[in-house]
Formats: C-alpha cells, structure tokens, sequence
C-alpha cells in the first residue's frame, strides 16, 4: 500500500455520542488544535446525528447546535480539512450552506445502508458547493455486499467522491468487512475512493480497519481514544501505530495523538469507551451505538436491564433516528415483569 492514507478523526463528531453531545465550545477548539498540529487530514465537527441533530429527540447540545462547534473548529484548524455529516431528514440543504459558511470544507451525506436515494440532491449540492463530498452508508452490516454496493453506486452516480462502508453497529466481522469492500471496489469506478467507519463494540474495529485498507480502502475514520457511540470508533493512536508496524503513510504524528487522547479525550468521558456487556450487546445483535445510552437511562427509570433493552431493540431491527421507540420496548418489558404469570413463574 503506496498511497498515503487519508485520516478522518471524528472525536467531535461522532464522539459527540459518548458524551451525551456536551462538548463545550472550549473543547472543540483544544481538540482541534490538537488534531491539527498531530497531522490529519480531515477533522469532522458537529452533532453526533450530523447537521441539525441537536434536539430533543437526538439529544440538545449544551451551545445551541453546530455552527458555533464548526466555528470553533474553523478558528485554529490551518491545515487539516474542516468536515461536518449531514442526514438527510435530519439536515437541510440550508443547513449545509451554513455549515460552509462557518468553515466546512467537505461534508458526508450518511443515509441507511439501503435508502442511498435519499441524498441525491443533497450529494449533488455539496458537490455544486465545491465542498469534498462523501457518500456515508450506515448500518452497513444490515444488507449483503452486492446490494450495498449498488447503494454506493447510487451515491456515485449523485456525485460522491467517496462511498464509507459504516459499520454503526459494530457487527460486522473482518470477513464482513473484506467481503462489502471488494463488492464497492468491484462495482464503483476506480476513481471513487472508498471508506472505512468501524466501531469497536466486538472489539474489532483497528482490524477490521486494516482489512479495508488491505483491500483498497484509502480513507479511514478512526477517534482519540475510540470516542465515540457504544463501545467507540476505531482509536486513532491504536490505528496510527498498526499502521506504523505496516509501514503504510499518513502523515500523522503517533506520540501526538496518544498525548492528546490520554490527556484531552479521557477526561472528558462520564462513560468508559469500552466494551462491556453493554455495549458488547450492541455489537451482537446489530444496534446502533446511539441507542446506549437512552437505554441505560430507561433501564435505571423503570428498573430493567439495558442488555434486554438492547437485545429486544435488535430483534425489532430498529435503525437510527428510532431512539424514542426505546420507551416502547421498556414499558413492554417492565408490563411483562409485572404480569402475574410472570410472578408467578419466578416465585
């Protein structure tokens, strides 16, 4: 492998799941700063649920929502290219312009892995904007490689520059992995580069990482500290020194990211990233690592398990955006545990 990665950080993005989307507008500038000076290429800012996310629903940001997360951004970054996520349904198309005009320079349009039709024009805006534009399939482990793939080619076809494989769940194996990689390589055109998001929630995501590169993968999404929904994004410092070992280019400084992960990232967690058998669930049964924590929340309020929250949430096939839905498998649960068969089995 020749060609010099592309490193995408989403500590401010998609880490913004871990820590309930509370960032405070002096963090985002320490991190970016960070980032930047340890030599990514790519630093993503916004809510964990893209453009427009923050609401009752996904959940409020403390400073109102992105723009002044991407401004912050904006202020320190000097090299790194500032990008944001949008879904849509979730975002606009005025929500993108705004997000350019705070500093975004490249945007990823993140749609469920079988509904690629609901970016065209979103896809084909950003390109008219000038910005880098991705094609971003979430969930990507809830259809096969053939059908993922003409998803991605949906997403080519609207203009996207790069199509991510996104393992939201964090299910997918590395023979999973390899298998939806090759299928995108073989059915996109060489000139659309492809993409890795791996979560960690089986404890896979640096090797599942390296089986895309290994398969032509040329940009990879990874988080200091793996922040990020559930169990974590692929941690960058632990991504950066497999690489090293694999003498593939990067252009980052390795020391760098592990002082910034251990010294500003680690702080911020009222969670540990890790996998347990929580997060470990999600992972298993194919949920969306933004389902967590509203159910460990659930859990406490109605005294249930979140692993049963998690599992029943699988069994439903429930995608992202049906957080709120949540509410519905816990009182479904609490009215079993209360039901006097129930009782009366367990006595």
């Amino acid at each position: 492998m020749n060609e010099q990665l592309f490193i995408q950080d989403v500590t401010l993005r998609d880490g913004s799941h871990a820590i309930r989307h509370r960032f405070r507008v002096e963090d985002v500038r320490t991190i970016a700063a960070a980032l930047d000076a340890a030599g990514v290429a790519s630093i993503e800012v916004g809510h964990g649920d893209g453009l427009a996310g923050s609401s009752l629903n996904f959940g409020p940001s403390p400073v109102g929502g992105d723009l002044a997360w991407i401004a912050a951004a904006a202020d320190v970054v000097t090299r790194a290219r500032l990008t944001t996520v949008l879904l849509p349904g979730i975002g606009t198309i005025d929500d993108m312009k705004a997000a350019v005009d705070h500093g975004v320079r490249a945007i990823r349009l993140a749609t469920h892995c079988t509904e690629a039709d609901i970016s065209r024009q979103h896809i084909a805006k950003a390109r008219e904007l000038g910005l880098d534009t991705s094609g971003f399939l979430m969930m990507s482990a809830r259809t096969d490689p053939a059908d993922l793939a003409e998803q991605a080619a949906v997403m080519e076809a609207a203009g996207a520059q790069c199509v991510f494989v996104a393992d939201s769940s964090g299910q997918l194996t590395m023979t999973g992995y390899r298998d939806r990689v090759r299928a995108l390589r073989d059915r996109l055109d060489a000139a659309t580069e492809i993409g890795v998001h791996a979560h960690h929630n089986l404890g896979l995501s640096v090797a599942n990482s390296i089986v895309a590169v290994e398969e032509g993968v040329t940009r990879v999404d990874a988080s200091l500290a793996g922040l990020g929904a559930g169990a974590g994004n692929a941690p960058l410092e632990a991504f950066i020194a497999a690489a090293d070992l694999q003498g593939w280019k990067h252009g980052c400084d390795l020391f760098a990211l592990m002082d910034a992960a251990d010294d500003l990232v680690r702080p911020l967690m009222d969670r540990p990233v890790q996998v347990d058998r929580e997060t470990l669930s999600l992972g298993y049964t194919g949920v969306y690592g933004s389902f967590l924590r509203p159910a460990e929340q659930l859990a406490r309020t109605y005294g249930l398990s979140t692993r049963d929250l998690l599992v029943e949430a699988g069994r439903r096939q429930m995608v992202a955006g049906q957080e709120d839905m949540l509410l519905d498998i816990a009182l479904d649960l609490r009215a079993r545990t209360d039901s006097p068969a129930d009782t009366a089995r367990t006595m």
